[in-house]
């Protein structure tokens, strides 16, 4: 079995796959990642706003 793997050595990638796999990179780092991080950012704010609007401001009670 190893003697049929050592005859044929990993090719390199083709240059569409590696092509592919650069837009596909630029697609998430670019375009998706920030889409996520905005919304997960902007529901923690929501939630306390939200929560805020229920129990008040945070700081000493009474004033």
């Amino acid at each position: 079995m190893s003697d049929v793997l050592a005859d044929h050595p990993p090719s390199p990638a083709p240059k569409s796959s590696r092509r592919r796999e650069l837009l596909t990179f630029f697609i998430l780092a670019f375009g998706i990642w920030p889409i996520i991080a905005v919304g997960i950012v902007g529901g923690y704010g929501f939630l306390v706003w939200g929560f805020q609007i229920i129990y008040g401001p945070p700081g000493p009670p009474g004033h």
